[in-house]
């Protein structure tokens, strides 16, 4: 199922393209351990994202909405399909020809201590991103970009020099956000990036996500099963179903009128949408 959004609100520039994605995984088993199956994670998926815009990716644990992420991330092997970034296909590129656009395609993932090094401080952390993409930085230029960074999501200049367990998991969050930052990205993939956060600190993330969405001009693919965070998040959200998009729609619409039952089963189970 196609994601051929033409929201009034939206600029019409397609920044990424998704077309009949499909990612397997093979299943092994015997003596010999022999590929005896495989799982189809994404089965034939395909969606727009507009540039300056947020799509929401919801669905269950399983559904294959991670994948899809890491995918376009080029994190995990692709069966079939294309994925178009600024009129290129990704997939059809060699890690090194990739390269520049790992720049412009960053994740921010759903742990936020998990997927930051427990012995490295945050200047460290977000500063090595710096050193592989900004290799000409003089040192004071990437202590300043660290700041600014650091500031820029939420925390005091100070927090470079502390380590990741000493910060709360909304705290943590942004420096996984500041880390995807620094390399200047223009599309943020954000891989449940509150669902393992209180529910207090998480209406702050998301806050924190649409400011810099509008000061930055970023582009979003918002991965989440809760869909009362997608709505308050997302301009168009894509309702996954085992591996298969049953639903594509405007945030309003798909709170308002849900036409397949999958999608109306995951608004029964909010307690409150407003």
């Amino acid at each position: 199922m196609s994601g051929d959004f033409h929201a009034k609100e939206l600029p019409m520039k397609v920044l990424l393209k998704v077309d009949h994605l499909k990612v397997s995984f093979p299943v092994f088993g015997g003596v010999f351990r022999n590929k005896i199956d495989e799982v189809k994670a994404v089965d034939d998926v395909s969606f727009e994202i507009k540039a300056g815009s947020t799509v929401g990716l919801v669905g269950e644990s399983g559904s294959g909405k991670t994948t899809i992420g890491r995918a376009i991330a080029r994190l995990v092997p692709c069966t079939a399909g294309n994925i178009v970034f600024e009129g290129t296909d990704i997939l059809s590129l060699s890690r090194q020809e990739f390269r520049p656009f790992r720049k412009q395609i960053q994740m921010v993932f759903q742990d936020p201590y998990g997927s930051l090094n427990p012995r490295m401080t945050v200047c460290s952390t977000v500063g090595e991103a710096l050193d592989i993409h900004f290799k000409n930085l003089s040192r004071s230029e990437k202590e300043d970009r660290i700041e600014a960074l650091l500031q820029q999501v939420g925390l005091q200049a100070d927090a470079g020099n502390r380590y990741p367990h000493e910060f709360s998991g909304g705290q943590r969050q942004r420096i996984g956000i500041a880390r995807a930052l620094a390399v200047e990205p223009r599309f943020l993939i954000c891989d449940e990036p509150v669902s393992a956060l209180d529910v207090s600190v998480q209406a702050q993330i998301v806050n924190l996500l649409k400011d810099l969405q509008e000061e930055l001009g970023l582009t979003y693919l918002f991965i989440a099963h809760d869909l009362a965070v997608v709505q308050h998040m997302s301009d168009q959200v894509l309702v996954l179903y085992h591996g298969q998009i049953v639903e594509a729609a405007s945030s309003e619409e798909i709170y308002e009128d849900p036409q397949h039952d999958y999608t109306k089963k995951l608004l029964a189970a909010v307690p409150a949408l407003g």
